[in-house]
């Protein structure tokens, strides 16, 4: 058994590479996938050599490159959004809307983009169907609105 493991490295080092990218869609990390790619590499390396030592350092060797060089690039790549960018209920801020229904300190209805909110005046005055306001905050799940020349409020 040890011989033909000896002979045929690369099944060892391709359970290795499955193993390892099978941990890493558990953790997200980035840091088992790039094992993962040291395992890879080892694999090509059993290809060409049956040294077991060469095959193990060309691992550690890959790995280690993978984890202190392309991992902080892939975390500072994905974890960060563009500057100025918003997102979510972020984005609705300051955008037009107009009222379907009429506005008031309590109730209401506006169209933001395609969506129907609920919403409610920003300085409690009430503002009728049809009008072009803004919106100043999310509450919730509702809008706070404001007219677009009423600074004040906004």
């Amino acid at each position: 058994m040890l011989a033909w493991i000896a002979q045929n490295s690369w099944v060892v080092w391709l359970a290795l590479v499955l193993v390892l990218a099978l941990i890493e869609m558990l953790t997200l990390d980035l840091f088992f996938i790039m094992l993962s790619g040291g395992a890879l590499a080892a694999m090509a390396v059993s290809f060409a050599t049956d040294n077991l030592v060469v095959q193990i350092l060309t691992f550690c060797v890959v790995a280690l490159l993978l984890v202190v060089i392309v991992r902080p690039v892939a975390l500072n790549h994905l974890g960060r959004p563009e500057a100025g960018q918003r997102t979510n209920i972020d984005s609705l801020i300051g955008e037009p809307a107009v009222v379907l229904e009429p506005v008031g300190e309590h109730s209401g209805l506006v169209k933001i983009g395609g969506d129907t909110w609920t919403a409610r005046s920003a300085d409690g005055t009430a503002i009728p169907v049809g009008s072009a306001v803004r919106v100043h905050r999310i509450s919730g799940a509702t809008a706070i609105v404001a007219h677009p020349e009423n600074r004040s409020s906004l």
